[in-house]
């Protein structure tokens, strides 16, 4: 079992920046998967981007590609989320979820890849 909290979240104008935190409990940290989600209303949970299990691979949308980086300390058990130049388009709660699974090759990339979830942090951008 993994329990995940965010944290960081709130409003910003467009061009500024915002850092996630997501905290980590339960189960070696060092081996899971972690991934960044976003739901914005009436629209569904999309990746945004995640990090490899030793941290040495980052996976993006191309939404978010070049502006936002996705980071971890597993000494701390937290994965990051820094987000710069950030638009209205950005506005959504924010998800961190983990994923236990190995994989040979390919990062998982859809809510049904990850077994554990957070319970969302809203981030407003504003114009």
């Amino acid at each position: 079992q993994v329990q995940l909290v965010e944290s960081g979240g709130g409003s910003v104008q467009t061009g500024g920046s915002l850092r996630l935190s997501c905290a980590a409990s339960g189960r070696t940290f060092s081996t899971l998967i972690l991934g960044w989600f976003r739901q914005a209303p009436g629209k569904e949970r999309e990746f945004i981007g995640g990090i490899s299990a030793s941290g040495g691979r980052t996976y993006y949308a191309d939404s978010v590609k070049g502006r936002f980086t996705v980071s971890r300390d597993n000494a701390k058990n937290t994965v990051y989320l820094q987000m710069n130049s950030l638009k209205p388009g950005d506005t959504a709660v924010y998800y961190c979820a983990a994923d236990p699974t190995t994989y040979i090759s390919g990062f998982p990339r859809t809510t049904f890849d990850y077994d554990y979830w957070g319970q969302g942090t809203q981030v407003t951008v504003s114009s």
